[in-house]
């Protein structure tokens, strides 16, 4: 039994088809977790998320920022975007289905020493608190879906009407600043705060600085499984992997088995990346 770990996908299902062949995936027998992101600026988000939902008791994903995004159109909250691919996905008849499911996916996963997230955590947080707020966003979300998704975008600096008054210091609003910040982070501050607007290459990281998973409060035994900077791409250091690869900007989707680090790597293939 093998368990691969598959970055950001983003729709690129032809890609992600070629990549599944090289794994050698054996359903029921291996295991695949996702960093997030499975749909959208790709050309065939349906494909995929059909994919994973079918497979779905061989399958770990986490919720990425594009996961919410297409849950925030299908709830109305926010319309769709220029790049935006989501449109087939949405007007299909088991998108109801679908979505819901999505809907279900936790923020973080951890197991035998591995944290899985999207984009990552704040510097500060030990186990503890990562665990009890992804468990908290998770349960907002679900328990009022479009409540939960306006108040991310209003916190984004969305226009969203009918975003509530929930206040940033309250259960509801700590849920939604987490869920922004396993779903976005790439730097942080001199105090550890996010620079969300920032999707750059590392060396042009503004002065004072750096990136989210440098000094981490968690345990040298846990590793971070995490996508989200295409930017960064794929980066294995002490304690975090990144598995962006830009396969949806023409780079690569890049895959890791946990129980040894080997890496399987698959180019874009062409009509599934976009121009940068």
């Amino acid at each position: 039994m093998a368990t691969w770990v598959v970055g950001d996908v983003q729709g690129c299902f032809s890609t992600f088809r070629r990549l599944l062949d090289r794994l050698e995936f054996r359903p029921g027998s291996d295991r695949l977790w996702f960093v997030g992101d499975l749909v959208n600026r790709g050309p065939d988000s349906l494909g995929m998320l059909r994919w994973a939902y079918r497979h779905r008791e061989s399958v770990v994903c986490v919720l990425g920022n594009h996961d919410l995004h297409l849950l925030a159109q299908r709830d109305g909250v926010i319309p769709a975007r220029p790049r935006d691919t989501l449109a087939p996905l949405l007007a299909a008849p088991d998108a109801g289905e679908l979505c819901d499911w999505v809907t279900g996916l936790p923020f973080v996963h951890r197991e035998n020493g591995f944290l899985l997230v999207h984009a990552g955590l704040l510097p500060g947080w030990d186990l503890a608190e990562v665990e009890a707020a992804g468990a908290a966003a998770s349960a907002c979300l679900s328990r009022d879906r479009p409540g939960f998704l306006r108040a991310l975008y209003s916190l984004r600096g969305d226009p969203v009407p009918d975003a509530g008054e929930k206040s940033p210091g309250d259960g509801f609003g700590r849920a939604v600043a987490a869920a922004s910040v396993f779903t976005r982070i790439r730097i942080v501050d001199g105090e550890g705060t996010p620079a969300f607007d920032f999707d750059g290459v590392p060396e042009a990281i503004p002065p004072g600085h750096r990136p989210w998973f440098e000094g981490l409060s968690l345990p040298e035994e846990v590793t971070v499984l995490f996508g989200h900077w295409a930017a960064l791409g794929l980066m294995v250091s002490e304690g975090a992997v990144c598995l962006d690869s830009g396969c949806v900007w023409n780079g690569s989707l890049t895959a890791v088995r946990i129980e040894d680090g080997a890496l399987r790597i698959q180019p874009a293939v062409a009509g599934d990346g976009r121009p940068l």
